[in-house]
């Protein structure tokens, strides 16, 4: 009898596995929803239409649930349009969607996928994630260059106040808010300022106006909008220009930064380490500073990316933001009257407007967060890319698939916004803007942009300060023209232009400056 049941025994020990394999072997997940009929070599490439956040949009909103699998040619893309899908991307799956797609752009903008915004998952990058959040964005940093923030800001109420003393002026505001951060992000970044509203050197406007071209073309370039980076057999055969113009630019872009940093480097080394702005250093004296201690990994090629990466980026989406900013306030004239209304409040009419004020100003801040909720400057995120295989809202997303969370589409989705394509800065009043992925215009995850503090800090005191000290109106009668142009940052498609007249309890400060 004993034999008979161990006999038995070992009969279910061998059988296990084999009822394990049969019986309850694991369901493979399916793929994500697709559209039908991709072609041969080009996927689904001919469905798409600019702006491609919209067709996106379309095109996942047929499929339902928030997720699509598409094919831009030889590559898999997941097109994700849901919070919930969002916050699985960037929370259970954060690690395997760190890293970052191989387009030319960060071969060519991004030095070869060595830069912050390129570079793939690993300790490299987390080292330039530390420099970027410790050594240049750090809150003690940004509030210590907190002048140069006043002082530009006031040299451009300056220069409307000028503009609008016999009147009301007819501003071109798009030119007016890039001469504005870039000035700011240049002295930060390397102590140098282009733009005086006066009679300067020629030398110094032709480079400024060499840089603002060279930051429209990579805003042009970058992102996932290069047919090479989908259908390889263009580059092989020599067709594809975009990626001739990638290096073109990336030619301009690296000579323009090694001048900034020679300049630098001689201008520390001539006054003894004593530096400007205040006796502060600016981000690219820390820059040298790290290299002194490490020289080998410091590099001018790895400090030319981290200045290309703050430069571009802080200078460009920071003037679109309040570009779109005041072409919503200036279609919802009544929004500028509380606004105010609240900085009055809180302000008298004896100083202006300072960055300390801003956490007491709500509604000024739901101005700019309701901005960037219908006008993200970042529509599709930066791509990421599946170093592994994993799981999303129950489909599988094999590795190497390329992630694009479409923010514009949540943010503008009638069932998560109360009539989303209304401007309605109160929203933020409420608890809204705890809804972290309904609401995410700087990505989230471990990639999350690093400059969202000094973002909010320069656009929210810049319109501030405009809205203390001056009226606006439209340049005629009809709104404000909304269209977007094509672009990483979602440009206007017309350059916004507002007439302006000083407040008039303000006119004495104004006269001051």
């Amino acid at each position: 009898m004993e034999i008979s049941y161990l006999l038995y025994f070992l009969l279910f020990l061998l059988s296990f596995p084999l009822a394990k394999h049969f019986i309850f072997k694991p369901r493979t997940l399916p793929l994500p929803p697709s559209p039908a009929f991709p072609l041969p070599i080009l996927g689904h490439l001919h469905l798409l239409r600019k702006p491609l956040h919209r067709t996106l949009a379309t095109l996942s909103a047929k499929h339902g649930g928030g997720a699509a699998l598409l094919r831009f040619g030889s590559r898999r893309v997941l097109h994700v349009s849901s919070p919930s899908l969002a916050e699985e991307c960037f929370t259970k799956n954060d690690v395997a969607f760190a890293n970052r797609p191989g387009l030319l752009a960060g071969k060519h903008l991004g030095y070869n996928f060595t830069t912050l915004v390129w570079a793939p998952y690993g300790h490299h990058w987390r080292n330039l994630r530390r420099v970027a959040t410790i050594e240049i964005l750090s809150s003690t940093r940004i509030h210590m260059l907190q002048q140069i923030r006043v002082d530009e800001t006031r040299a451009t109420l300056r220069r409307l106040f000028e503009k609008s003393i016999s009147g009301a002026a007819v501003v071109d505001m798009k030119s007016m808010f890039f001469e504005l951060t870039m000035n700011v992000m240049m002295r930060m970044i390397a102590g140098k300022r282009y733009y005086t509203g006066a009679a300067g050197g020629e030398e110094e406007l032709e480079e400024a106006k060499m840089f603002k071209e060279i930051v429209e073309e990579t805003m042009e370039l970058s992102g996932a909008t290069n047919v090479g980076d989908f259908v390889p057999f263009l580059r092989w055969v020599g067709l594809n220009k975009g990626e001739k113009r990638l290096a073109a630019l990336q030619g301009k872009r690296d000579g323009f930064m090694q001048k900034l940093i020679e300049e630098r480097r001689r201008s520390v080394t001539a006054a003894r380490g004593v530096y400007g702005e205040g006796g502060h250093k600016t981000m690219t004296d820390v820059l040298l500073g790290l290299q002194e201690t490490e020289p080998k990994y410091y590099t001018d090629y790895i400090i030319r990316g981290l200045m290309l990466v703050m430069l571009s980026a802080g200078t460009d989406t920071s003037a679109a933001t309040m570009e779109w900013a005041l072409s919503l306030l200036l279609n919802n004239p009544q929004t500028i009257v509380n606004a105010k209304l609240e900085i009055d409040t809180i302000i008298d009419h004896t100083k202006f407007l300072e960055e300390s004020d801003l956490p007491k100003l709500p509604y000024l801040s739901g101005i700019v967060k309701e901005t960037l909720r219908m006008c993200p400057v970042a529509p599709l995120l930066v791509p990421h890319e599946s170093s592994e295989e994993c799981a999303v809202g129950g489909f599988r997303v094999p590795r190497g698939t390329m992630l694009l969370v479409n923010a514009w589409a949540m943010h503008n989705d009638a069932t998560l916004w109360e009539d989303p394509e209304k401007f309605k800065p109160e929203r933020f009043l409420r608890d809204e803007d705890g809804r972290q992925f309904s609401w995410m215009p700087f990505g989230a995850g471990r990639r999350r942009c690093p400059g969202e503090s000094l973002a909010m800090k320069v656009v929210g005191f810049v319109l501030g300060s405009l809205i203390q000290c001056f009226e606006w109106e439209r340049d005629g009668e009809e709104m404000v023209d909304m269209s977007e142009a094509n672009g990483l940052t979602m440009p206007k498609l017309l350059p916004l232009r507002a007439k302006c007249r000083p407040n008039p309890d303000m006119i004495h400060l104004l006269s001051q400056l």
